[in-house]
C-alpha cells in the first residue's frame, strides 16, 4: 500500500511510520521538519505546512492518508479537499465526549459542541481541545477511520503523563497519588495502537473506533504498584484528593471518571490486543 501520514515523526506517527515500513509499505511522511528529520531513510520525506502548503502533494494518491495532526477543523478540511486517497484515517480523542459521569462511553454517546461563539475560536487548548476534534471528524469524508484513543504511552513519549509518574515512583519515598487507590484509569500502548491502526487500513475498515486499554479494568492503585515493580524503587503511596483545579496526571475528578472508562469492546472485536503494562513501563523506562 501507499501511505501518507501528515506528521509521522513524533509518538504514534513514529511507531506507525515503523510499523508499516516494516510491514513493507511504501510510506511517505509529510511534516514541518522541526522533529527527526530523516528518521525514516526508507521512507520518502516531504518537509512542509499542511496549513496552506498542500500543494507539494498535488497530483499524486495514496491508498490511505493518516492524519496524526489534525487539531484545527479548516486545516483539516484543506487536507481532506487536496489529498486523493481511498481512505482517510483521523486520530482524534476520547475528550470528544460531551458527559464523563457516564461510564462505559461508547462511539455513539454525545459529543462536545463549541461554544456558541460568532468566530470559534482556533487555539487549541485545555478547554478547546475536545470540541475542535468533534469540529475535525464533521470535517472527514464518508471513506474515513476515525480513531478515538485514551492516553497513550510508551517509548518516545512527548506527553509527559504515563512518563510522569514513572519518574515519581522512581525517585522513591512517599509520593503523594490522587483520590483512592480503586479510581478506574485507562492507558494504552501507543506500539499496540499503531499496530491495530496498520491492520485497519490494511483491511479498508472505516467507522468510529474507540481505542482505550489495557484489556481488563485498570485502577490507579494498581497502574502505580506496576511503575514501582517496574522501578525497583521503595515508593510508598499517600492518597489524598487534590485541589480541584490541579493538573495532575491520570487524575479527574470523581465524578468524571467515565473518562478512564471508556467502552473499547468495538475496536477488540476488531482485532486490538493489548500488551501487558508492566512491559510498557519498562520499555518506556528505557
Amino acid at each position: 500500500m501507499k501511505l501518507l501520514l501528515l506528521g509521522g515523526t513524533r509518538f504514534l506517527g513514529r511507531h506507525l511510520a515503523g510499523e508499516a515500513l516494516a510491514s513493507g509499505h511504501e510510506v511517505t511522511l509529510f511534516h514541518r521538519g522541526r522533529t527527526e528529520v530523516g528518521l525514516f531513510p526508507d521512507a520518502e520525506e516531504i518537509l512542509g505546512d499542511r496549513d496552506g502548503g498542500l500543494g507539494l502533494l498535488r497530483g499524486r494518491s495514496w491508498d490511505a492518508v493518516v492524519d496524526t495532526s489534525g487539531f484545527v477543523p479548516r486545516v483539516v478540511r484543506q487536507s481532506v479537499e487536496a489529498l486523493d486517497a481511498g481512505l482517510y484515517a483521523f486520530i482524534s480523542t476520547i475528550s470528544v465526549y460531551a458527559d464523563y459521569r457516564v461510564l462505559g462511553i461508547a462511539e455513539d454517546a454525545p459529543l462536545k459542541e463549541p461554544p456558541p461563539e460568532e468566530e470559534p475560536t482556533e487555539e487549541v487548548s485545555r478547554e478547546t481541545y475536545g470540541w475542535l476534534k468533534v469540529l475535525c471528524e464533521r470535517e472527514l469524508p464518508d471513506r474515513s477511520l476515525v480513531v478515538r484513543p485514551c492516553i497513550l504511552a510508551g517509548p518516545f513519549d512527548y506527553t509527559d503523563r504515563f512518563t510522569w509518574w514513572l519518574r515519581q515512583v522512581e525517585e522513591g519515598g512517599e509520593v503523594v497519588a490522587p483520590g483512592r487507590p480503586a479510581r478506574p484509569v485507562q492507558v494504552l500502548d501507543v506500539r499496540d495502537l499503531a499496530v491495530w491502526l496498520l491492520r485497519m487500513i490494511e483491511r479498508g475498515r472505516t467507522g468510529v473506533f474507540n481505542t482505550t486499554g489495557p484489556d481488563t479494568p485498570l485502577t490507579m492503585g494498581e497502574m502505580l504498584e506496576t511503575l514501582r515493580e517496574a522501578t525497583g524503587s521503595n515508593a510508598t503511596f499517600a492518597w489524598r484528593e487534590p485541589e480541584p483545579d490541579a493538573e495532575i496526571p491520570f487524575w479527574i475528578p470523581e465524578e468524571k471518571n467515565g473518562f478512564h472508562s471508556v467502552d473499547s469492546r468495538k475496536a477488540r472485536a476488531e482485532g486490538l490486543v493489548c500488551r501487558p503494562l508492566l512491559q510498557t513501563a519498562l520499555d518506556t523506562r528505557g
